[in-house]
């Protein structure tokens, strides 16, 4: 029952990335494959899905891809490899260990496991390392991790610049990056993707929006900056680890969250609420998005002398 649904929902996306290659206004060509996609998503409907809540599929189209025959055995592995890469990289910064630089940590404890190809449009199922939180509490974010490549693909492709700047706000700057880097692996080769996790899943259209996908999760298009604000804290959130910071110069009142690293965000009510201090905050803006301001650090706060 597992390899039905398996096949159909691999048909369901060679259809439409197939419709997607065809122009509206050609009706006839495509009322064949519009008439077998709703056949296929009402057969979905009907059919139980696998058990898949530590399998995710990771299947390609494209100029490395001969249909679901076969893939180009060094775009394959290069592929995989990244893959494997962003992965470790997004638990990793989920897990709040993974620095700008250096090795990727518990990169062994975090490797996908490649259990088979993927049916329809060629690829590979990957096993997620085990869950057993007992012995390695960081491993619980590998199924976090991958719903949240899943979730930067869909929305680098159809998402606003402040969706996506949400999301990086989550993870690290350096899993973004690594996620970016597979992404651009597939635009020098001409191929796309699509990855279906649990019940989660996205399948790229076209070449060209996995390209512009790729352009949105670059570096120059993710601007980091810190700026000093003088003012007052008017309040935090403790449990949202949010906070409102109303500037003195001219009123604006600041709205940003409390990083991860700061243990307690509520010592910002206890010991600087409504008191003039300078304050150093993380800005991360993506494209035309609006600012998202982080306070990384207790240090970054210090009394305005009289």
């Amino acid at each position: 029952m597992g390899n039905n649904y398996t096949s159909l929902s691999s048909e369901a996306w060679q259809l439409e990335s197939m419709l997607a290659e065809i122009p509206e206004e050609n009706v006839i060509e495509r009322m064949s494959l519009e008439a077998r996609l709703e056949s296929v998503k009402s057969a979905l409907e009907r059919t139980p899905k696998p058990s898949m809540e530590k399998k995710a599929k990771l299947t390609f189209r494209g100029k490395p891809v001969l249909g679901s025959y076969g893939i180009a055995a060094d775009f394959g592995a290069k592929a995989a490899g990244a893959f494997s890469d962003a992965f470790v990289a997004v638990a990793a910064g989920l897990a709040e260990n993974l620095k700008h630089i250096g090795p990727l940590p518990n990169k062994d404890k975090h490797q996908l496991l490649i259990t088979g190809t993927a049916i329809g449009s060629f690829g590979f199922e990957f096993e997620l390392p085990s869950q057993e939180s007992s012995l390695f509490p960081e491993l619980a974010q590998s199924a976090d991790a991958m719903e949240k490549i899943e979730s930067l693909f869909r929305l680098a492709a159809i998402g606003s610049d402040d969706d996506v700047a949400e999301l990086i706000d989550e993870i690290h700057p350096r899993s973004v990056k690594k996620v970016h880097d597979f992404l651009d692996l597939l635009v020098q080769q001409q191929a796309w993707c699509a990855l279906e996790f649990g019940e989660h899943a996205f399948s790229y259209q076209n070449f060209d929006q996995l390209k512009s996908s790729s352009l949105r999760l670059k570096e120059d298009n993710i601007r980091e900056s810190t700026e000093t604000f003088e003012g007052e804290f008017q309040g935090v959130l403790p449990a949202g680890r949010t906070f409102e910071f109303s500037c003195a110069k001219d009123g604006t009142l600041v709205r940003g969250k409390v990083d991860q690293t700061v243990d307690d965000a509520d010592v910002l009510n206890r010991e600087w609420l409504h008191k003039p201090v300078k304050v150093t905050l993380k800005i991360m803006q993506v494209g035309r998005g609006q600012p998202r301001y982080t306070l990384s650090a207790l240090a970054d706060i210090s009394p305005l002398m009289p």
